[in-house]
């Protein structure tokens, strides 16, 4: 080849890759967000979510888009970090809907209701009831916009000093439990407490609080409940099937390219799912060792859960004739419930029912 057309090969062919990594570069910036999380760092699960939206964010966008993971009370604490995504103090949150429902009790049908849909419900509700969008239009009065981001599963309900076997063993009982949650155990006599998670074991310790529920078998478990509050009651009626969201600052979503909203949407459904995941595989072992340091498991009482059925509805009607926003969401969620169940009944719960009694035949 002679030397000038080599080098007018070699021109083109340079311009040629000059003209595509730049087209790409251009239509995706480099974005740098913080993500407050509503949860510490030893709650590897609820916290480390929100690091594996981050990990498949940065690698769709190859690392275009970084997403920052900071622990609650690192940027903000918990209870401000709503606030702190509709501010713009922080682009996203990862947390529970329901923990701001001191703001407005429509907040807490993001998360759960006592007696709400299951996990797996709460997902066809959100992405195919119209859930989400519900939300959304909701969440928009706040400035921000969520993307499901986890879900626990059935919890449990709690860890008690004595026995409860009857509504008249709950009467005075003070328990650390907030929400809506909160509202209807008072209802039956019980005194909410607000404690955080780090201080419910030395409250329980010194008889402070004579009981206080968390989350699941996989989690409790790191806190040593067992050894102060031997009663494990379950289930927790008051979270059939929690759902986490990841909130997003209303400016900054719009403002993302599409490429990258996308990306954020396919990593919420991957973390969504990996969440329940790593706690149905992480609770069934750590509840054999806590029953084997002394957990002692109680079923409520069929009358302590119809009188907590009861007064929960109660309060939904209050509050729905209150709250426009509330009745407006409720609707949608009670009516997709029913309909729920109606086919859980059919198939789900006679496969899982003869499941679970063959293998205590063994």
């Amino acid at each position: 080849m002679k030397r000038r057309s080599f080098l007018q090969a070699a021109t083109l062919g340079a311009a040629a890759g000059t003209i595509a990594k730049p087209a790409i570069a251009q239509s995706n910036p480099e974005i740098r967000w913080r993500m407050t999380s509503g949860f510490p760092k030893s709650l590897d699960t609820l916290f480390g979510t929100g690091e594996t939206l981050a990990k498949y964010v940065f690698e769709a966008t190859d690392g275009k888009f970084q997403i920052q993971s900071f622990a609650a009370g690192e940027i903000v604490g918990t209870p401000q970090a709503a606030d702190a995504v509709g501010s713009g103090t922080v682009e996203m949150a990862h947390t529970c809907s329901y923990y701001y429902v001191g703001k407005d009790p429509t907040f807490a049908i993001g998360t759960t209701l006592p007696f709400g849909l299951n996990s797996r419900q709460m997902n066809a509700w959100l992405y195919h009831g119209g859930g989400n969008e519900l939300l959304n239009a909701f969440y928009a009065k706040h400035n921000f916009y969520a993307l499901p981001g986890g879900n626990t599963g059935a919890q449990m309900g709690g860890w008690f000093r004595k026995e409860i076997k009857t509504v008249d063993d709950l009467k005075g009982l003070k328990m650390r439990i907030a929400g809506l949650a909160g509202t209807v155990m008072q209802k039956l006599g019980v005194v909410p407490q607000q404690i955080s998670g780090g201080d419910i074991y030395p409250a329980l310790e010194r008889g402070t609080i004579d009981a206080a529920e968390w989350v699941a078998p996989y989690d409790d478990e790191k806190l040593g409940f067992q050894k102060v509050a031997p009663y494990y009651y379950y289930p927790g009626f008051w979270e059939g099937g929690p759902a986490i969201h990841f909130f997003i600052n209303l400016q900054k979503w719009n403002e993302l390219p599409k490429a990258y909203q996308a990306a954020l949407k396919a990593a919420s459904g991957y973390a969504n799912a990996d969440m329940q995941a790593k706690y149905d595989a992480g609770n069934p072992g750590a509840l054999r060792r806590l029953v084997a340091g002394g957990a002692q498991l109680r079923p409520f009482s069929q009358e302590i859960m119809e009188a907590a059925y009861k007064a929960a509805n109660e309060l939904y009607d209050d509050l729905s004739a209150k709250n426009a926003e509330f009745k407006t969401l409720y609707d949608s969620y009670k009516a997709f419930r029913n309909e729920e169940y109606l086919w859980f009944q059919v198939a789900e719960y006679a496969y899982d029912t003869f499941m679970v009694r063959a293998r205590a035949r063994g």
